[in-house]
Parts: structure tokens; C-alpha cells; sequence
């Protein structure tokens, strides 16, 4: 019997292992470094390395770019999450409940986005958004409208990055709507349908409520993922024009690995961290608070 109880943890045992090496581990380092000066000089000579208690936190609190990449970042999230979750729920509705074969090619195209590497993306949308020979402001002069600066204006540069964002975040999210929807009785429609309510009461008495725990899912992982945006700004502008698209991670790379500032770029990812954590608990609060009205 004894071996019998202890078999799972051997099972378990590797994956543990690696989440302890891998994630546990490297996080309690980054921790103990957040709270010291360590830099480059520090990782030749360790005995370069002094303990400033909370100096890292304290200062990257004070830094102008800090914050405004703060302001930046809760753009990014108020704009790009909830236009993520309604656009890739609006295409799982139209795909799962189109009649025609080609609705299946339309799954197909919008998931491709999703996993295709970033930089093959943002060459090409680079060409899109060019101010003088991109695709964007060539229609937009055949419609007798001067020429957008995409990328080159601090506010149009972020709306830029987020319709980029939202239109490669739309496929993942996407499949996990279908696959929801699909797991709604079919009674629930044929009753409806017997009572004579439309598609779009069906869409909004039927579908969207029994969507619930898919949504908060979906809501959960995108916050998260908008909360670390970061591979959108550093390809396509450095944090440019003028610092008015850097995110947080983005200001935690440049300290960490451009600048060798590792204690000061440890203690941003932890505010990072725990900003995530926040968000994160107050998300589940708020879904068991509606469930249990």
C-alpha cells in the first residue's frame, strides 16, 4: 500500500523538477539580485556586489520612463484586451455557425497569425505601415486622404502596435471560443428556435451567458499576456518615437540586458510581477463574486 500511495509523485517528480530549476529557482534569484547593485562589473567580480535593500525599487519608482512606460502599458491593456476578446469571440461565432466549407479555411487563416514568428510579422507589416510606400497609406491616398505616420507619431504609433497585436492575438483565442461553443447543448438553440427568438437573441441570451467561464479564461490569459507586451514594441520601434511605446518589459530589457543594470531591471520585473498578481486575484474575486449572485 505504501508504494501504491507514493507512485504518483513519481510521475510527477520530473515536471516538478523542471518547474523548480527553471521557474522557482531563476525567480528567487532575480529576487535576491532585485535587492542589490549588481551589474556587469558585479558578474566578474562578485565581491563588486552590495546589498541596497529596497534603492532598486525606490529609484525605478521615481524613473520618468518607468512611469511613463506604466501609462504606456495601461493603454495597451485598455485598448488591445477587450478589442482582442470581442473581435476573436465575433469570428468564433461567424466560423461556428457558418454553413460553408470555406468557413473552415477562415479558421485556418486567422489562426496562422498566431503562430508565426513575430519577425516575419513585423517585416511585413513594417512595409504596411511605411509612410511613403506602405500598403495603408497607398488605399488611403486612392481615397484622396493624406498619408497616416504609423509609426512615426507617439499616439498613432501605439494604436499602431495594438491593431498589429490584436490582429495576431485574435487566432488562439479564437479556437478556445469555438471549442466552447460547441460544448453548448444544441436543446438550448432548438427551444429557442421553437419560441421563436432571432439569431441575435439566441447570440445574447444563449451563447454569451453559457460563454462565461471561456471568457473569464480568455480575459485572464490576455491581461496577462498585454501586461508583458513586449515583442510588438521592441521589433517594430525600439520604444520609439520619444519613449511613447515603451511597455514595462520593454524598459525592463533595456535596463537588464542593454544597459547591464540587472538589480534595477529585477526590481521592475517584480513590480511587474506583482502588478500581474493584483490583476490576476482581483479577476478571480470578481468572477466568484458573480457567480455567487
Amino acid at each position: 500500500m505504501k508504494g501504491i500511495r507514493t507512485a504518483p509523485y513519481f510521475f510527477i517528480a520530473p515536471t516538478m523538477l523542471l518547474i523548480l530549476v527553471f521557474s522557482i529557482l531563476p525567480i528567487g534569484v532575480a529576487l535576491v539580485i532585485s535587492f542589490t547593485n549588481t551589474d556587469m562589473a558585479g558578474l566578474g567580480d562578485m565581491s563588486e556586489i552590495r546589498f541596497v535593500g529596497f534603492s532598486n525599487y525606490l529609484e525605478v519608482l521615481r524613473d520618468p520612463t518607468f512611469l511613463k512606460s506604466i501609462l504606456n502599458t495601461l493603454f495597451y491593456v485598455v485598448i488591445g484586451v477587450p478589442a482582442v476578446i470581442m473581435f476573436s469571440l465575433a469570428v468564433a461565432v461567424l466560423i461556428n455557425f457558418g454553413k460553408s466549407k470555406i468557413f473552415h479555411i477562415f479558421r485556418l487563416v486567422y489562426y496562422i497569425p498566431s503562430v508565426t514568428n513575430i519577425v516575419a510579422i513585423a517585416v511585413i507589416w513594417g512595409y504596411l505601415y511605411n509612410p511613403s510606400v506602405g500598403l495603408f497609406n497607398f488605399l488611403l491616398g486612392k481615397l484622396h486622404l493624406g498619408p497616416v505616420p504609423w509609426l512615426q507619431d507617439p499616439v498613432i504609433a501605439k494604436l499602431s502596435l495594438i491593431m498589429l497585436a490584436v490582429w495576431r492575438n485574435i487566432g488562439l483565442n479564437m479556437i478556445i471560443f469555438i471549442a466552447a461553443i460547441r460544448s453548448i447543448p444544441r436543446d438550448y438553440y432548438e427551444a429557442a428556435e421553437l419560441d421563436g427568438a432571432s439569431s441575435w437573441r439566441q447570440l445574447i441570451s444563449i451563447t454569451v451567458p453559457m460563454l462565461s467561464y471561456a471568457i473569464f479564461f480568455v480575459s485572464i490569459t490576455t491581461m496577462i499576456g498585454w501586461l508583458q507586451f513586449f515583442e510588438e514594441p521592441f521589433i517594430m520601434t525600439k520604444g520609439g518615437p520619444l519613449d511613447s511605446t515603451t511597455s514595462v518589459s520593454l524598459f525592463i530589457y533595456r535596463n537588464g540586458f542593454q544597459l547591464s543594470n540587472f538589480g534595477y531591471a529585477a526590481a521592475g520585473s517584480f513590480i511587474l510581477f506583482f502588478a500581474i498578481m493584483a490583476v490576476t486575484i482581483f479577476q478571480f474575486k470578481l468572477q466568484r463574486k458573480d457567480m455567487s449572485i
